[in-house]
């Protein structure tokens, strides 16, 4: 993207209203509920602008983008060019994490209307002695805004357009020279301004594009049987470095609660060893601000995150505003849960489902302003001990304007942080969380399993408003989550539904050691949760487990990491592929992605037939890059090495899963 700064002028650039007025500007985008919520983008990136603009009658518009950061004075702008059907468009780039206001001008320019009606009027060999005059004024009229030097260029070219000597009177009028020059100071007398200025959220680069890894810090201590500490799980480190994760997710490090405490597999009663869900927050130990006594210090957590941060890693920490019934705000602050009339406090339900060791917190509590302070001020308490990232569970139950509030007054002072959202609810309600300010969004991808279902739902994440303020982040399994597509044990589906989550989202993330040692039992059968769940117990982990997929997470996170088309979302076209005679339809899967600043374009084809070959001919849009139907290129797939040379929009593939179930080719088109 080339920007084109003309020049600085005062943040002030509304206006009163003049008759004079006259082009308009509507429909701009993104503007999310009339300006209400903001867009989003990463540090580094870009924002592409659109709107209608047009004028009455045949006068030629000129527009820009104007857009500034957060706190400063002066405006910058960049032309916007027209797209079609009175479409305009610019795109301008960001800095830091922070706000971004922009807004969009345009008025009609006489000079470049004059300009096109002289050149029709000498092609028909008409007398343009006036029209040169009547050019010349306009020249002249630019000359006092214009710089010493343009300025004496523009008199010279006025001189010579009211001179005697038409010919080149007329070639100076229709020259690119003074068109440059005019175009530098534009007469914007009655420029109209669009009503608002709109605002877009800039987040850190890991909220657009990372890879998240999800451990119970309390399985990994170094004696079996032991319980897990901060400093074991510094061993662990790099091992999820080099596997290409840049996110690690843990889950509540909090006390946990004794009071209806869980057993394993979620059974009502407890054994005296069962160390309970860390979902069930709080103990006479403390609450959100203190650490379970057998993980370690506060101290010693902080040079956990310190020791990630050296590798490359984000340590991002589950946020769970809920409380064991041992919590102490149960004593302190009563008035911030339900009672029941037999006197209990109400304990969290999804019929069949209860959950006695969790109380939810009530919103409505006539206390609601002290309980708000304390909720944000969990956050500030553990970003000041360096983390920046929040998963965040079941934020869909708490009220939205408290979310409104939280985020957008934390940011005020940490603009770097991301906060994930686990909403796996409505459509309606995880829009809003996004629109709320969180950064990234859990998603339906578990459950979007067939090609037509995966991108007919990649096309409403990607070409929809929702692609201007929420970003999906792709798990194919969480500790809650084991899809029956998993059930069978089979080791190809799991690498599969990986490379899927990788490659069509820029956010995908895994609960582990689970997913690469290919965990699948289910607690019965068509139930999503696992046997012997994490959740309620003390695991012990065999990392070299035969049958771990370990060096294929490596690998395509490797890929991820250096191709930019995988690093964005919304750059997707899914492409047709006519499968082999005798083979079932919709078994192979490609899309292709691109990066247009650096020309990086990937295709991916996948087989969703985990146990048998699939093949067919695939059509790649080379219409797409102005290429023609015939064009000869190249491509490599990065999984393998090999290379292919391909002539024309139609190629044979064909995808062997007990191979490897995917295609991941780097397409060179020159």
């Amino acid at each position: 993207m080339n920007t084109v700064f003309l020049r600085k002028v005062s943040s002030s650039i509304s206006r009163e209203f003049d008759g004079r007025q006259r082009v308009v500007i509507e429909n701009v985008s993104p503007e999310l509920d009339g300006g209400k919520y903001h867009a989003k983008t990463v540090e580094g990136g870009s924002l592409a602008v659109e709107a209608d603009i047009f004028v009455d009658g045949a006068d030629t518009v000129r527009a820009e983008l104007c857009y500034r950061p957060e706190g400063a004075d002066e405006w910058q702008r960049v032309p916007m060019e027209p797209i079609g059907n009175d479409r305009w468009k610019a795109s301008f780039s960001v800095g830091t994490p922070g706000k971004y206001f922009y807004t969009v001008e345009a008025w009609p320019d006489h000079f470049l209307t004059w300009k096109k009606g002289l050149a029709k009027k000498v092609d028909a060999g008409q007398d343009v002695s006036l029209d040169l005059q009547t050019g010349a004024l306009f020249v002249e009229g630019a000359t006092p805004v214009a710089s010493k030097a343009d300025a004496g260029k523009l008199k010279k070219f006025a001189a010579l357009m009211h001179s005697d000597d038409i010919q080149n009177a007329v070639a100076a009028g229709l020259g690119e020279e003074l068109v440059r020059l005019m175009e530098l100071y534009p007469d914007k007398a009655h420029a109209s301004v669009y009503d608002k200025q709109l605002c877009v959220t800039v987040e850190q680069r890991k909220a657009g594009f990372g890879a998240w890894y999800e451990f119970f810090p309390r399985s990994w201590g170094e004696v079996p049987g032991r319980h897990g500490t901060f400093n074991d799980c510094r061993r662990l480190l790099p091992m999820v470095a080099g596997m290409g994760f840049d996110i690690i997710y843990l889950p509540p490090i909090h006390p946990i609660g004794y009071a209806k405490r869980k057993g394993r597999n979620n059974s009502l009663s407890a054994a005296p060893d069962d160390p309970g869900s860390c979902w069930a927050i709080g103990n006479r130990d403390g609450g959100h601000k203190a650490v379970h006594p057998e993980l370690g210090t506060i101290e010693e957590f902080e040079e956990f995150v310190g020791d990630a941060e050296c590798l490359g890693i984000s340590v991002a920490l589950d946020i769970a505003f809920q409380c064991s019934p041992d919590h102490p705000w149960v004593q302190e602050h009563p008035q911030w849960f339900k009672w029941r009339p037999d006197g209990t406090v109400q304990f969290a339900e999804n019929p069949p489902k209860r959950y006695e060791d969790i109380l939810p917190i009530d919103f409505e509590t006539a206390d609601w302003q002290n309980l708000w302070i304390e909720l944000k001020s969990i956050f500030l308490f553990w970003i000041d001990r360096g983390v920046k990232i929040f998963r965040v569970d079941n934020p869909h139950t708490k009220a939205f304007p408290f979310w409104e509030w939280a985020i957008a007054s934390i940011r005020e002072d940490h603009p770097d942080t991301v906060f994930l959202a686990e909403a796996f609810t409505r459509p309606k309600l995880m829009a809003r969380l996004a629109k709320a300010g969180y950064s990234q969004s859990y998603s339906y991808f578990t459950w979007r399993n067939n090609k037509n279902e995966l991108q007919e739902y990649l096309t409403e994440l990607t070409s929809s408003p929702l692609k201007h303020f929420m970003r999906p982040n792709f798990w194919p399994n969480t500790p809650d989550i084991l899809h029956e597509e998993f059930h069978s044990g089979n080791r190809t589906t799991f690498i599969i539904r990986m490379v899927l989550a990788a490659t069509l989202s820029s956010n995908y993330g895994m609960y582990g050691p689970a997913y690469e040692l290919c965990e699948h039992v289910p607690v019965a059968e068509g139930k999503e949760e696992y046997l012997d769940s994490e959740k309620y117990e003390i695991k012990q982990w065999d990392l070299d487990r035969p049958g771990n997929i370990r060096a294929e997470i490596t690998r395509i996170n490797r890929i991820r990491k250096e191709n930019p088309a995988l690093q964005q979302t919304n750059d997707i076209a899914f492409l047709r592929i006519d499968s082999a005679p005798g083979q079932e339809h919709g078994l192979l899967m490609g899309y292709v992605k691109r990066s247009e600043d650096d020309g990086n374009i990937i295709l991916v084809v996948v087989n969703l037939d985990p146990n048998a070959m699939q093949n067919g001919w695939l059509r790649f849009p080379l219409e797409m890059f102005r290429k023609p139907h015939d064009h000869h290129f190249a491509v490599e797939d990065l999984l393998t090495g090999n290379r292919y040379e391909w002539n024309g929009e139609w190629n044979y593939v064909e995808v062997n899963p007990h191979a490897m179930p995917a295609h991941i080719f780097r397409v060179m088109l020159s």
